[in-house]
């Protein structure tokens, strides 16, 4: 996929994030892949929706992801270099004192992310 891939949420619902994905015509089937920490989210429904290039997603939020503070969801595409196409967070237990931590929150869970897709990107072309 290309930068001209977009992710777009619909709602939240039952327990699911919504999102229509929209990727280039040419483009071949998206790999999304969801995660929360260190751990992926398994039963990530992508289908295509009526329309060339657009490709419905949902996003089942386990139980066990739900805990006291803030959990980020990062989705992101697998094919495109692990690009982040879209994130959400759900808030549970206490309430953070204010918007900044969930800020950090996020930013450390795209860091993680950057960290481990430039370490792969070392290993695999550094062979010298």
């Amino acid at each position: 996929m290309t930068s001209q891939t977009t992710l777009i949420k619909t709602r939240l619902l039952d327990g699911k994030w919504e999102g229509v994905l929209t990727v280039p015509e040419t483009a071949p089937a998206p790999q999304i892949e969801v995660l929360v920490g260190d751990h992926r989210i398994d039963n990530v429904e992508v289908h295509a929706a009526e329309g060339t290039g657009r490709w419905t997603l949902r996003v089942p939020i386990p139980p066990e992801a739900i805990s006291d503070g803030m959990q980020v969801f990062v989705i992101r595409d697998r094919a495109d270099e692990n690009r982040v196409l879209n994130s959400f967070c759900i808030l549970a237990g206490e309430m953070l004192s204010d918007t900044l931590q969930a800020e950090v929150t996020l930013l450390r869970a795209e860091l993680d992310m950057l960290k481990r897709a430039f370490r792969r990107h070392c290993v695999e072309s550094g062979d010298a």
